[in-house]
């Protein structure tokens, strides 16, 4: 409400004052909510602690830009129309600058809807909507409850605020009692590897060699230990998948293809696994890379490959390289380039489609696997960079927004963890303890129905974002035309 208020002399803040008060809570929002971001690129990135900050704090001043654009256009709208109509307008307009942050940044990041993954009730809205349209709920309640501080009639402030408190009451009375929800079929059974390696295990002195390696992640592939088990598969799954790690195995590395056709054959089931894929070469004379999951038919086969198009910023590339002249040439070496294509993967009859970490984020680039024919899910991840920091379950959790989204299984296989399959409903069936090398035999199930969302996408937000704009354009054609009647 404060974007909304007034100062102390009783006039409006002007617009670029709601902008400079939006920017300064943006600037702290993210510096608390990613505040991971400093370990990741001290501890683990091997960057000087000056310069690990100075990243958070530019991030931080980047993406604070958002909220100012919220405060901006807010104020806009309040002096455009009023404060009735801006405040009305304000949870479309919230939605509308994250599709901006979704579209324009590429860092959805812990949008407001996520908040809402544990609700079995709330989020049955999320196949229709995405998580926009979670986003719009929270922002519509919220805004309900500010009525009355914006000296809002009382016949339009009480039944909002009645209405406001009703849904609160309602929403929390299911999270105490949930509804219950029948598990989701299954029929189907996936071996998720958790591998356990450091960052840069792949390429430190004293580690363990790449033969060694491989020889540990295939026993890990036919001798699951979660659940405990110390025989071997009693039944044949319907896949093996190897995480994302830092063990970077190369694609057409002869060793390490021969090494993985026979352990398909030999298991007689498709593998999946994280490696790197060599591109073009580049102007300096190395060769660019792609960060990729391959896939092995259960003949031995080689099925082909999906290149990651949503590349990690400082972990895979630099954005705005310039802005970061205080690392020195600590983020060369960073030659991944993104994929362009989307590809399913199909195995006795049943389609997959993998995506790669931090492109888990992006609902609408994930539905697209889904409308392409992928009846099951699979993201491969290393999320030992997180380190002991809050990300990696907020990764999760954005993860399982996906699975609501398009109404399918998720199996998810991590370096370090969280290791889990989930279900069409958002829910974690199986999981592995984060930290410790093992396996897990995962149960799931196929779906072939297309959710709303899946098919049309960020719809929701789309429209919200045209509604911001329509405002906008009617209210300054109508001030310009109150200016031209003086």
């Amino acid at each position: 409400m404060a974007l909304l208020g007034s100062q102390r002399s009783g006039k409006p803040l002007r617009p670029t004052q709601a902008a400079w008060l939006g920017y300064l809570c943006g600037i702290v929002w993210y510096l608390l909510n990613c505040y991971w971001i400093y370990p990741t690129m001290h501890l683990y990135g091997g960057l000087p602690e000056a310069a690990s900050v100075g990243i958070l704090i530019l991030f931080s001043l980047y993406l604070g830009l958002y909220l100012a654009l919220f405060g901006l256009v807010l104020g806009g709208l309040r002096r455009l129309w009023g404060p009735h109509v801006a405040l009305l307008s304000a949870p479309v307009l919230w939605v509308a600058v994250e599709l901006a942050r979704d579209r324009v940044t590429g860092f959805p990041w812990d949008m407001l809807g996520y908040t809402q993954v544990d609700s079995l009730v709330l989020t049955r809205i999320a196949p229709w909507t995405g998580v926009f349209g979670l986003s719009l709920l929270i922002a519509i309640v919220n805004m309900l409850w500010a009525l009355p501080a914006a000296r809002i009639t009382k016949w339009v402030a009480i039944p909002g605020v009645v209405l406001a408190a009703l849904f609160t009451g309602a929403a929390t009375w299911v999270e105490i009692y949930p509804p219950h929800v029948a598990p989701a079929s299954t029929g189907a059974s996936a071996v998720l590897l958790q591998e356990n390696l450091s960052v840069g295990a792949g390429t430190e002195k004293g580690t363990e060699s790449r033969d060694a390696m491989l020889k540990s992640f295939a026993n890990l592939s036919q001798h699951p230990t979660s659940p405990a088990t110390t025989s071997a598969l009693g039944t044949k799954p319907q896949l093996i998948i190897w995480p994302e790690s830092p063990a970077s195995f190369l694609d057409s590395a002869p060793a390490y293809r021969d090494f993985m056709e026979r352990l398909a054959h030999s298991t007689s089931t498709p593998v999946l696994a994280d490696d790197i894929s060599i591109g073009s070469r580049m102007e300096d004379g190395n060769y660019s890379l792609y960060n990729s999951v391959s896939f092995f038919n259960a003949d031995g086969s080689y099925g082909g490959r999906y290149d990651k198009i949503h590349l990690v910023p400082f972990g895979e590339y630099v954005p705005y390289k310039p802005l970061f002249f205080f690392t020195g040439h600590l983020l060369d070496g960073l030659p991944f380039i993104p994929g362009t294509q989307r590809r399913v993967f199909q195995a006795d009859g049943h389609s997959y489609g993998a995506f790669i970490c931090y492109e888990s984020i992006f609902g609408n680039e994930i539905r697209q696997f889904v409308a392409e024919g992928a009846q099951a899910l699979v993201n491969v991840s290393d999320d030992g960079w997180y380190g002991d920091t809050s990300a990696p379950w907020e990764h999760l959790d954005m993860a399982r927004m996906r699975a609501i989204e398009n109404d399918r299984w998720l199996l998810r296989a991590t370096n370090t963890g969280i290791t889990a399959a989930i279900d069409p409903e958002g829910r974690v069936t199986q999981s592995m303890p984060r930290h410790i090398r093992g396996s897990l035999l995962a149960s799931f199930g196929y779906n072939t129905y297309e959710t709303f969302y899946t098919r049309y996408g960020d719809w929701l937000a789309w429209i919200c974002a045209a509604l911001t704009a329509l405002l906008l354009f009617v209210g300054i054609a109508r001030s310009q035309r109150r200016a031209a009647t003086r």
